[in-house]
């Protein structure tokens, strides 16, 4: 086994010479955007918003420098809060009896923390046995579903928070079903303050001047915020009247909640715990989604990167487990290379990883000398963020471009969706593949290939090459295949040949045409042939190919 090279990279070092100036700025940038968005993140994942801010900092100090992508900013991300909420729910149950509700929170809180540490460990061991490749295993309608329900989780938790409500409901169905109750009883001037930010974050993009494109939106609501929480005096407890008859109450709860000093933030895991069967699934189900969000974001920012460089998969999982150790020893938050950060880094000219160092370094900047400015923001504003996050991973054009797919991933993606909002994430990852699966073999995919590619390399000469691929090319063999297609050379002519498969689906033929366009880059001559006689099950181009039967 290759060990992986874990010191810091050179062009790490000498990137800062180079490039210090448009990463510096690209860094300051991306953490104000960062900055409300971690609070809003530790306070969807049910912990202090503190946990927020170091997963941040570690994020952007320790794991850029051995990060295996170039561009990517690392930090908490709301993917991850429905799963942290659901660890620390359930070590509540698990609590001993007679400590008080503090006494629980810090219980279920440590517990979680031990559960990072876990989590770390498992990404870095992928790492090691180079895992990487298993994002090309998981269907894009199961991901994408996954990433939808996780959407709706957030906007439905969050909706309550806008509106100053506390629901009584602690299951996911339940909390949805609670939205129409919240909304009849909501505290107005918190509603307010929720209704303000989320017209500056919906209006603002669609404002088409470049100096108001160049203000991060997130830095806009605090702004705005802030001074609107003094109007409606949040800093003490107090009540009022709305409408001369319904009287509600206002405190500091609505306010965001940091320590006396920044070392008064970190808390300690514990680990007694952490391998009962509800701690081995949380660790699982860390370790899935992070790494998953992780690997998909880092291959969606090297297509934006103006250098055209190429992450190292492998190497980037055992990045993400060590910071996620760090983070979780610290008391932070579980890390992932996030994308709206990681998309706006390469938007303000960053060049190299130094833009995710400066950005973690801002943020420590922040919380030690404007803590007490950080305290003054409203949490419904946060919420009001989190509810654009939630909405944009569930928003109707998702579903649309599922639809678009074909019917059949939209009917994957909408089961992976429903298992998820009434189970938990592991199971409607594994419905969702399962549909897939019985989809296939409906559609004639043999059991012998489910699994297992079949297909012939013919050398023809020393430039040219023949992959004949039989019965079927689909996500679960998908693996084999690649595996066997990267062994090849570089710069030759290679020519893959569907026409014995009985079907090509969705998810190959996504990632066969980025093998293309990678393999052509490079000087060589990647030609996909032998599907004349299939059939696609709709218009989009990379949709399933089922061969029609030529008897």
């Amino acid at each position: 086994m290759k060990n992986i090279n874990l010191s810091v990279p050179k062009d790490f070092i000498a990137g800062l010479k180079q490039n210090w100036k448009d990463d510096l700025l690209s860094g300051f940038i991306v953490s104000l955007i960062a900055l409300p968005l971690c609070l809003g993140i530790a306070m969807a994942s049910g912990v202090p918003p503190m946990a927020g801010i170091i997963a941040g900092i570690v994020g952007g100090m320790f794991v850029s420098m051995t990060s295996g992508s170039h561009l990517t900013i690392n930090g908490p991300a709301a993917g991850l809060a429905i799963i942290v909420l659901m660890s620390m729910e359930g070590f509540k149950k698990m609590a001993p009896a007679g400590l008080s509700p503090e006494q629980v929170e810090m219980f279920a809180y440590q517990c979680t923390l031990g559960v990072g540490i876990g989590c770390g460990i498992l990404q870095m061991l992928f790492g090691l046995v180079k895992a990487g490749v298993l994002s090309n295993f998981f269907p894009s309608s199961v991901v994408h579903g996954m990433l939808a329900a996780i959407g709706i989780m957030i906007f439905a938790k969050q909706f309550h928070t806008a509106v100053g409500v506390k629901p009584e409901s602690k299951e996911m169905l339940e909390i949805i079903a609670a939205i129409p109750h919240s909304l009849m009883n909501m505290n107005p001037e918190v509603a307010i303050i929720a209704v303000v930010s989320l017209i500056i974050l919906i209006g603002l993009p669609m404002i088409n001047n470049k100096y108001v494109k160049m203000l991060p939106a997130p830095l806009l609501v605090v702004l705005i915020a802030i001074p609107l929480g003094h109007y409606f005096d949040l800093e003490h407890e107090h009540k009022y009247l709305f409408l001369s008859s319904h009287e509600y109450t206002l405190g500091p709860k609505f306010l965001v909640t940091l320590p006396a000093n920044f070392l008064d933030g970190i808390v300690m895991p514990r680990f007694d715990y952490l391998l009962t069967s509800f701690g081995i699934q949380m660790i699982i189900t860390y370790s899935l989604v992070a790494s998953l969000e992780s690997l998909l974001t880092a291959a969606a920012i090297d297509k934006l990167d103006p250098f055209k460089r190429v992450s190292n998969f492998n190497k980037e999982l055992y990045a993400k487990g060590s910071g996620n150790m760090i983070s979780s020893f610290l008391g932070g938050l579980p890390i992932i290379a996030e994308v709206v950060r990681s998309s706006a880094n390469v938007t303000n000219g960053a060049k190299t990883r130094w833009a995710n160092f400066f950005h973690g370094t801002f943020l420590l900047i922040f919380v030690v000398f404007l803590g007490q400015i950080i305290h003054q923001i409203p949490l419904a504003a946060l919420a009001a963020m989190l509810m654009v996050t939630g909405y944009r991973l569930a928003s109707p054009k998702e579903f649309r471009k599922t639809y678009i797919a074909g019917k059949e991933q939209l009917l994957i993606f909408v089961a992976t969706i429903i298992f998820t909002l009434a189970t938990d994430l592991l199971i409607g990852i594994a419905a969702g593949i399962l549909v897939k699966l019985i989809i296939h073999l409906i559609n004639g995919v043999p059991l012998k290939s489910i699994f297992k590619p079949f297909l012939t390399i013919i050398t023809e000469d020393d430039e040219n090459y023949l992959i004949d691929v039989e019965h079927s090319a689909i996500f679960s063999n998908y693996i084999g295949l690649k595996k066997q297609l990267d062994a090849l050379p570089r710069g030759k002519k290679i020519t893959v040949d569907f026409t014995k498969a009985s079907l090509v689906d969705h998810t190959v033929m996504e990632h066969i045409h980025e093998m293309e366009e990678k393999y052509n880059h490079e000087g060589g001559t990647f030609k996909i042939i032998g599907l004349n006689n299939h059939k696609p099950l709709s218009e989009h181009p990379h949709a399933t190919r089922k061969k029609v039967s030529t008897i």
